[in-house]
């Protein structure tokens, strides 16, 4: 995931380094003013900004206003009103004699003002007259808030062409150019300042004015929130174009590790049909040829009853191991063996069976609850035919009068330990009924990465250790 956080630094820096910058505020005040018979008013630019009869830029102009005197406090007037010293110029907001939002101070008047120098607004929200007419202009009414952005375009030694926006649409994708006429005003006035006074005279308590602004676009003042930029748009696909990466990614990398899984288990499978046909060829099938020569012997003599008998016994012999090692590759095989108890079970079922009958004793000690770790069954089947080697060397080998079977889980290793108290042997020098059972035994316990102690000295019997971790549960032996 380090690559994916660097290709998302990366973005975050790209976007940093791109992002636009507005165009400049040349001044704002979003603080609330409550104006209240403010008689001439008080300058609140304080010299940031003005304009004098040489210019010829645009200007616009921005204001929020909560208006507590209404409609039923005229008459009265209220607006923004630009100065130049004491010299009053333009002003926008109510005109004492419109009744509704208005300019005053204009160089026209408005066509359906009655006072020179007054310039109703067009509203998008006009009063009705009578039925099916209304009035181009909206009245003035308390808790019915609204903006009011005015441009002005300045022109050197005339009036300046002043266009009025109430109310306007300031949503992301509007512009000066697609306000609707409805609420646009146009008209020509004298707007020379070096001051701003907020001013209201008459009737009712006043006006809240708010969100002042002069800019130099009319564009500075449509509100675009973060989500809507084009920086947080080309953000949030790259993020989105890099998790789907990342997630793909991650998907491909598990079918390719499940892929590998089902390849180890195939081979698994394989290596196990193929431990099961060398179990079936070598042990079934030495067996049955056995027992095919036996019963041909029996058929050969049958006319010497003493032959007949022990050809016949060593026939029941034969089929009880033909019997015993089936029962054995079927319980290797069989789903509801693969745990640790099912394998001590067996092991106990195993060990009866070999000592019954016999003068060797067979002393168990086999824990009942073991953990419930699941064992393949290439490795149950490896340590099971280890135990056997070892327990079938220590009863017709040894010579023992007792042999002691105990196996305990420390931890996460298992631990089976095979002792008798037979005549015992050099290690150095096995005995020739070790020789051939030990090398199969280290085959499997290098199979399995396991551990094989063997302890052992003449007239003092031999100990077997077998130690295999199940650190691992889903570990695959390498072969049998």
């Amino acid at each position: 995931m380090s690559r994916v956080a660097a290709i998302l630094a990366l973005i975050v820096l790209t976007v940093m380094f791109s992002w636009p910058a507005r165009a400049v505020i040349l001044w704002s005040e979003p603080d609330a003013r409550l104006v209240h018979s403010s008689g001439p008013g008080l300058d609140i630019l304080g010299g940031k900004v003005g304009r004098t009869d040489t210019n010829n830029d645009a200007l616009y102009f921005k204001f929020h206003v909560d208006p507590l005197s209404d409609a039923g406090s005229e008459p009265y007037f209220a607006g923004l009103q630009l100065f130049e010293g004491n010299q009053e110029h333009l002003g926008v907001g109510n005109a004492e004699e419109a009744w509704g939002y208005s300019a005053f101070n204009t160089s026209e008047t408005g066509p359906s003002n009655l006072i020179s120098g007054e310039f109703n607004l067009n509203s998008s929200h006009p009063e009705p007259v009578n039925l099916g007419k209304y009035r181009l202009y909206e009245l003035v009414r308390h808790d019915v808030e609204r903006t009011i952005i005015f441009k002005v375009q300045y022109v050197p030694g005339g009036d300046d062409l002043i266009t009025v926006w109430l109310n306007p649409n300031l949503s992301r994708g509007w512009s000066e150019k697609n306000q609707p006429p409805n609420l646009t005003t146009k008209f020509k006035a004298n707007a020379r300042f070096d001051q701003i006074r907020l001013r209201h005279s008459g009737g009712g308590n006043g006006w809240i004015f708010s969100d002042m602004a002069i800019a130099t676009s009319f564009d500075d003042f449509v509100v675009e929130r973060y989500w809507q930029t084009w920086w947080f748009t080309t953000l949030v696909a790259s993020v989105l174009l890099v998790s789907v990466g990342a997630t793909v990614r991650v998907i491909e990398k598990r079918k390719y590790q499940m892929r590998l899984q089902r390849a180890e288990q195939e081979r698994t499978l394989e290596r196990e049909r193929a431990r099961i046909a060398q179990d079936l060829h070598d042990d079934l099938g030495s067996s049955l040829t056995r027992l095919s020569l036996l019963s041909g012997l029996v058929k050969a003599d049958k006319d010497n009853p003493e032959q007949v008998e022990a050809h016949a016994n060593k026939l029941s012999q034969a089929a009880d191991q033909t019997v015993r090692a089936l029962e054995e590759i079927v319980w290797a095989v069989r789903p509801g063996s693969d745990t640790l108890q099912s394998l001590m079970d067996y092991i106990a079922h195993f060990a009866n069976e070999l000592f019954d009958g016999n003068s060797t004793r067979c002393r168990l000690d086999l824990p009942g609850d073991l953990p419930t770790f699941p064992l393949p069954p290439d490795m149950r089947h490896n340590i099971f035919l280890i135990i056997k080697e070892a327990l079938t060397n220590s009863l017709k080998h040894a010579r023992a009068g007792e042999v002691h079977l105990q196996a305990k889980v420390m931890g996460r290793t298992l631990e089976i330990l095979v002792a008798d108290d037979g005549k015992g042997f050099d290690p150095k020098s096995l005995a020739e009924g070790w020789r051939n059972g030990m090398g199969n035994m280290r085959r499997r316990t290098a199979a399995m990465d396991a551990a094989l102690d063997l302890q052992s000295a003449p007239g003092k019997g031999t100990t077997v250790m077998l130690r295999v971790s199940l650190a691992d549960r889903n570990r695959l032996s390498k072969g049998k």
